[in-house]
């Protein structure tokens, strides 16, 4: 229930390297334009989306991996409602004794 790395493209120069494309597997859409749309969501939807998500997040976590941004956008879907975790950019890795605080703030709601 985490997104899958398809491929890694590095650019063909060294002495170019701005960029790296990451391929992921595709998915449809995520949990955020779901919820705005008018599509409805049943008991059993929303269900089957949290089974799928905390199968997930067991799964990151027992890696010692903290996503540090999980949010419906996060989270994408098919047209068979798989749910998969994606968008590591604030994930740290953890050991039980590491001192952790709780803020963390994605960089447009911080204030400015």
């Amino acid at each position: 229930h985490v997104i899958k790395i398809k491929d890694i493209i590095l650019p063909p120069e060294r002495e170019k390297f701005n960029d790296v494309y990451i391929v992921y597997e595709l998915m449809d859409t995520d949990l955020h334009q779901i919820i705005r749309s008018n599509q409805e969501l049943t008991e059993d939807h929303c269900q089957y989306f949290l089974y799928q998500l905390l199968r997930g997040l067991k799964y990151i976590h027992s890696a010692n991996v903290l996503h540090r941004d999980l949010k419906p956008s996060n989270l994408l879907l098919n047209a068979n409602c798989d749910l998969k975790i994606c968008d590591f950019g604030l994930a740290r890795t953890t050991a039980e004794t590491d001192f952790m605080t709780e803020y963390v703030v994605t960089s447009w709601y911080a204030p400015g």
